[in-house]
């Protein structure tokens, strides 16, 4: 069950660290260029079909995989374990995640115009940041990178 886990929380970071990469790198530039919002609304209405669903694959699959590797959550904090390392690093990189993503939705996006579009992008090019930081403390449970 946990190689199952594993290959659909890969699967799902691959959705969301490159879509995040493709609105970051591509879509992005284009819109603060032309102050196009619908550009950017019409990439995020497709993209949230299959990004929200692989971000709850992932929240849910981390989540078992933490537990199956660390059953024990008072542990998750140690940062003399190397496992509890990773799994803190990955909460707080899912807290963060979280807060702009809240932050995005009550605050930023019910406004959204060609007037403050610059505003999204501070909260774009942070989460495609830590997306990416999200895969790198993955991997890194494998290479030994931050042990």
């Amino acid at each position: 069950m946990y190689s199952l886990a594993l290959l659909l929380h890969i699967l799902a970071a691959t959705i969301w660290t490159g879509g995040h990469l493709v609105l970051a790198t591509t879509i992005l530039p284009r819109a603060l260029k032309t102050k196009d919002v619908e550009y950017l609304r019409t990439f995020e209405q497709g993209y949230e079909k299959i990004g929200i669903p692989a971000l709850v694959i992932q929240v849910t699959t981390g989540f078992y995989m933490a537990f199956s590797l660390l059953p024990d959550h008072s542990q998750w904090l140690d940062w003399s374990n190397p496992v509890a390392k990773i799994i803190s690093l990955k909460l707080g990189l899912l807290l963060l995640t979280a807060m702009l993503a809240v932050d995005a939705r009550l605050r930023i996006i019910p406004k959204l115009s060609a007037d403050n579009i610059i505003a999204l992008a501070w909260h774009i090019i942070p989460v495609t940041i830590t997306s990416v930081l999200f895969v790198f403390v993955g991997v890194s449970m494998k290479t030994g990178w931050l042990s």
